[in-house]
């Protein structure tokens, strides 16, 4: 395989300083019980524009996937469509849940060639697809648990999504966008590893870290965890890992790590330019959100300041704001999306805050542990 030369007029990533350079997030891929209905889900909860599919109708003879997109955020949910298949046996270990964080990079075969040279286990080696609509280049690598990063080049591909997949019309009229793209995936890893998945990224992808929140910053009265967040040298893909620390009671990492069955992607923030629709929107539509007691509400003001969202709005709609040297943020997570309490989602509107809601940690974390102790699991 030849490298792409670069587009004219453009520089030569693999010429810059960046080892490892990435265009963007690519898609987050999720293995479901029931590919029809969480597109459809997807599709009247989120927003989101059902654009293409493959199954046994395109050839795909042991799984259905459904590919989604919001600005360019872009989600595929597959699922078995017979029994014994791996993904359906992953399905039934862990519950519905991200097996892919796929990333967009400008030459596979060296992003892949660098990951392995420096520690990463392949899992597909650099290849073609194609069809009518021009070439795809992918390979993956292996990361925290059963997750994988796939790498992927599309710009010698004009299709849907991927060889293999048809265009397809949307399940429900679009009725507004909820979001416009991905702004960061969280992963949570056993008490102990966190800082062996961070050493991963900074030498496997070139990452640098970006934050870290450890001990006070990051506990209640009950629980405790540690996260530090690497990204890559253009900040477009942010990674915060999470491990459980020593508390009281069981924190929402041993949670998801009890529920999931070991390592994985714990939630997955949506980058919106006005949070306040969106919330509306998806409330409305029947997505739940976790909710803030108004005392939260009674001092905000005194330390975030003015925001583009009134505090009695703010306060309505249960959503968070934090400050800090940069300018500041809105943000609000939903309940987990699915029985197990696993996955959930964040909605995040940034005014020129790199941050991740240092200053809500505690109030978001009492409100996760609220719902812990609804099913039983603080």
């Amino acid at each position: 395989m030849t490298r792409t030369a670069p587009t004219p007029g453009r520089t030569d990533p693999w010429t810059s300083a960046d080892p490892f350079p990435v265009r963007g997030m690519d898609a987050v891929v999720f293995a479901v019980g029931n590919a029809k209905q969480a597109a459809h889900y997807y599709s009247t909860a989120f927003g989101m524009r059902c654009i293409a599919y493959s199954g046994p109708e395109t050839g795909v003879r042991d799984q259905a996937s459904y590919v989604l997109e919001s600005g360019s955020a872009r989600f595929v949910f597959s699922a078995a469509v017979r029994p014994g298949t791996a993904l359906g046996e992953h399905v039934a270990r862990h519950g519905d849940g991200v097996v892919d964080l796929a990333l967009e990079v400008p030459d596979v075969e060296k992003a892949f060639a660098y990951a392995v040279e420096h520690g990463a286990t392949a899992l597909e080696e650099p290849h073609e697809v194609g069809d009518d609509d021009g070439v795809l280049l992918r390979a993956a690598i292996a990361t925290y648990g059963e997750t994988r990063h796939s790498l992927v080049d599309r710009s010698r591909y004009s299709g849907p999504y991927a060889p293999g997949f048809v265009a397809r019309a949307p399940i429900v009229a679009p009725s507004g966008r909820r979001f416009q793209a991905i702004d960061h995936c969280v992963g949570n890893v056993e008490l102990g590893h966190m800082d062996e998945w961070v050493t991963f990224y900074n030498r496997v992808m070139g990452f640098t870290n970006m934050k870290e929140f450890v001990g006070d910053d990051i506990a209640t009265e009950y629980s405790a965890l540690m996260s530090k967040v690497v990204a890559d040298g253009s900040r477009k893909v942010k990674f915060p890992l999470n491990e459980p620390a020593i508390g009281k009671k069981k924190s929402q990492i041993d949670e998801y790590l009890e529920f999931y069955g070991g390592p994985g992607v714990q939630h997955i923030a949506l980058a919106t330019n006005d949070i306040v629709s969106s919330v509306r929107r998806m409330r409305a539509a029947g997505v739940e959100f976790l909710s803030t007691p108004d005392t939260y509400y009674d001092t905000l003001g005194g330390w975030v300041g003015e925001t583009r969202v009134g505090i009695s709005e703010l306060r309505e709609l249960k959503i968070l704001a934090d400050r800090d040297e940069d300018g500041y943020l809105l943000q609000i997570f939903t309940k987990p999306v699915q029985d197990r309490p696993t996955v959930f989602f964040e909605l995040i509107e940034r005014h020129g805050s790199m941050g991740f809601g240092k200053g809500n940690f505690k109030a978001l974390f009492e409100a996760i542990e609220r719902e812990q102790d609804k099913r039983g699991n603080l």
